[in-house]
């Protein structure tokens, strides 16, 4: 190849400034820096499918290690010394996972590093008073992990209001409060000696999670139709960049994406538009501290890679920052030492990566002695990051060899089977506003007692002190306090349509709905209060859902029309997504734009293969698909909580003649190795709630549900429910909550 480099002009470049490849011979020594990207090539599994993190870092180390070997033979090379916190195999690399290098000869490990003083104690959540076995903040991403957005091109867009799940902003207000404290102490004890604030880190998975988690946390300026911009201060005050309607010249909280800024390529447009007001900021503060300098000629990615790299350092131009909310994990050289808290939002597969992240937090601010010659403990307090401090030295047990893998996923040459489906959050009942009307009497009592997301939480190092954080004292909220708390979130999760319809009117009403509601409807345990409405956010969630429930059932003559809530990041899921490797029972398809029917349970399901036969068989059927990794996925309320209902197949009918709308039924096989669960509360919602909200949608086709109990006339049962679904019949969702004209003999309708 003319246009690729040689292995000889390589090692000619690489070695210019040492007298060339043809001088020294045998004299080149290397010293690797973060040695644990720099290993041989070994050919991973092909069924085992690598993230494309995984598939960047394994690049890395291979070009490394093969340039490595191209100097050794053109020139040779005297010894090679490998350096590297974390001398252990990456995820993926087809060696085992966090197995140390062979070739270590030394290992100073992050324990003895504590256990001497030399680095912070890193504090972990250890336990709390959630309503579960596992400790929410330290294993978070297992519970907000399918509710965040994933990286979508124009999720940006809309991100105003957005409300986190109730575990992460918990999370988020907890660690904050901990802040708080190292805040207090610094400004009383060290910021009088010159010495910079802490520092707070958010970790993100991607661009999208980043900038609503950066608006939540450092405020927004929020455009609302022609009117002008309006200040939005945001919700964790020490670090909001907005103070009395207007934006700090000095921002607090920074965002960056620090995989950019390490690659050194140019920032990607939608990146530097979310950070655009804060490379001005910057800007502004590089003329007023060096006055005539031409800033424009500064690129943006350089002031942020300067902002970044001197957090923490006095008289530069990062020493005032106090937040630094990520994308993916903080560059390897990144050395500030005043963090003292991390949060973690993004799956961490590895206790390698947890390892290094943590990392990020472990320098120490003063290396002082005390009066008994012993450093001071520091501490960095870790939530969302499951790190193990003590990794297990047992010998693992013999892995037999498991079935073969199969790659099950869209086929090429087959988007004429595609099914495509709305994905939702939940319903919206349209309601007129002189209307809306709240009787307590048939409402059954809400409980505040345990939940999900704890009161308080305690965490602590392997070593050191433990820390206690807890809620703000919930007696101190008055009740009215907590209805227009309530009002406010039931206002903006049910009641506004769109960023400009954002209906202040109806706020009063709601307030009183919401005080009728907690003076007849609450029901507190000893040892809580009204108060824990405002300071437990799961619970704060739970109740606006109940008092919603309360305002919608009771309507008395009037006709509600029933609306999506579709996904704001993630609106619609489609067959061609679906890509991924399984060990189950399969049976191939024809009918379908993906390759295979997975069969649940033990050695296949009999009753999901015979109802894939059916669909290949049946005239009416056009394509059809099993719900496996599709990403389709029913919300429904039991007992108090939001669960998400997966049915079993899509199965999309051939357009009669004259129509101009496709017709697909979702098909739940009950009975065999299902488990029961709360089965007729998920029927009901899918039949009547979901299928009557995307029918009146408009944009999404027909829809209609069916459960089908018995394989004993399964052909009879299939082929009623799709002449039902032909027919417009009951399948399709309550007759009441329809507003298309063709339904209830012609009746339209409305409010």
């Amino acid at each position: 190849d003319p246009f690729r480099e040689s292995a000889q002009a390589m090692v000619s470049r690489v070695l210019r400034d040492f007298g060339g490849a043809g001088t020294g011979k045998h004299e080149i020594v290397v010293l690797n820096d973060e040695a644990h990207h720099c290993y041989q090539d070994k050919v991973v599994e092909s069924a085992v499918k690598l993230s494309k993190e995984q598939q960047v870092e394994n690049q890395e180390a291979r070009v490394w290690f093969r340039g490595l070997q191209t100097v050794a033979k053109q020139v040779g090379v005297k010894a090679v010394y490998d350096l590297s916190a974390t001398p252990f195999y990456l995820s993926g690399s087809g060696h085992q996972e966090g197995f140390i290098f062979p070739w270590t000869v030394m290992d100073f490990s992050l324990m003895d590093a504590i256990e001497s003083g030399i680095v912070k104690i890193p504090r972990t959540p250890v336990d709390d008073d959630a309503d579960h076995e596992l400790v929410t903040y330290l294993r978070l991403w297992d519970f907000v992990g399918d509710k965040l957005p994933r990286r979508k091109a124009g999720a940006m867009a809309g991100a105003d209001g957005w409300i986190p799940p109730p575990e992460l902003e918990g999370a988020l207000r907890s660690l904050y409060r901990s802040y708080r404290r190292s805040y207090d102490h610094w400004q009383h004890k060290l910021a009088e000696h010159g010495e910079t604030p802490p520092v707070f880190i958010v970790v993100c998975p991607n661009t999208v999670v980043s900038k609503l988690v950066y608006d939540w946390v450092a405020g927004a300026e929020v455009q609302r139709g022609d009117d002008p911009p309006v200040a939005r201060p945001g919700n964790l005050d020490l670090l909001s960049n907005y103070e009395d309607g207007a934006r700090l010249s000095r921002p607090r909280t920074i965002l960056v994406d620090s995989a950019q800024l390490e690659s050194g390529e140019t920032l990607k447009a939608d990146f530097k538009q979310a950070a655009a007001t804060e490379i001005n900021a910057f800007k502004a503060e590089l003329r007023r501290r060096n006055p005539g300098m031409d800033v424009e000629a500064i690129t943006d990615e350089e002031i942020l890679r300067e902002v970044m790299n001197t957090v923490g350092k006095r008289g530069l131009l990062g020493e005032h920052v106090r937040c630094v909310v990520s994308v993916a994990m903080l560059t390897e050289g990144w050395d500030a030492n005043t963090v003292t808290h991390i949060l973690g939002i993004r799956a961490f597969r590895s206790q390698l990566l947890c390892e290094q992240v943590v990392g990020r937090g472990l320098r120490r601010r003063s290396y002082a002695v005390n009066a008994d010659g012993r450093f001071e403990p520091e501490y960095a307090s870790v939530y969302g990051i499951p790190f193990a401090f003590i990794p297990s030295d047992k010998v693992p047990d013999e892995v037999l060899p498991r079935p073969p893998a199969t790659q099950v996923g869209a086929v090429e040459g087959r988007a004429y089977l595609r099914i495509t489906f709305p994905k939702l959050e939940g319903y919206r009942v349209e309601l007129p506003d002189e209307q809306l009307t709240f009787d307590p009497a048939d409402l059954e009592p809400f409980v505040i007692g345990p939940s999900t997301v704890p009161t308080w939480v305690e965490t602590a190092g392997v070593v050191g002190a433990a820390e206690r954080v807890d809620n703000p004292d919930p007696a101190r909220f008055r009740p009215q306090e907590v209805a227009f708390a309530l009002a406010k979130r039931l206002l903006d999760a049910h009641f506004v349509a769109t960023p400009d319809d954002r209906r202040p009117w109806l706020f009063p009403r709601l307030v009183r709905i919401c005080r009728q509601w907690l003076d007849s409807s609450l029901d507190v345990e000893d040892g809580y209060s009204v108060g824990h409405l405002l300071t437990h956010t799961e619970r704060q969630a739970e109740a606006v859902e109940a008092i919603w429930h309360a305002i919608t059932i009771q309507v008395g003559d009037r006709r509600e029309r029933l609306r999506p809530m579709l996904r704001r990041f993630d609106p619609v899921g489609s067959t061609a997504d679906v890509s991924f490797v399984t060990r189950k029972a399969l049976e191939p398809t024809r009918k379908s734009e993906v390759s295979h029917v997975t069969l649940d349970g033990h050695g296949g399901n009999t009753w999901e293969q015979i109802l894939a036969l059916q669909c290949e068989l049946s005239d009416d059927v056009a394509a059809y698909v099993k719900n496996d990794h599709l990403g389709f996925a029913i919300p429904y309320v039991h007992k108090g909580r939001t669960h998400s209902y997966v049915p079993d197949f899509l199965i999309r009918l051939h357009r009669r003649d004259g129509e101009d709308v496709d017709r697909t039924l979702v098909v739940e096989v009950s009975g065999g190795q299902k488990s029961p669960g709360p089965t007729t509360t998920k029927a009901q919602t899918a039949r009547d709630s979901w299928c009557a909200a995307a029918n009146n949608h408009g944009g999404f086709g027909r829809w209609g549900y069916v459960e089908i109990t018995s394989m004993v006339g399964v052909k009879d049962t299939l082929a009623e429910a799709i002449g039902n679904l032909y027919a417009d019949a009951a399948i399709i969702g309550d007759p009441d909550l329809l507003d298309f004209d063709d339904v209830r003999q012609g009746v339209a309708r409305g409010a």
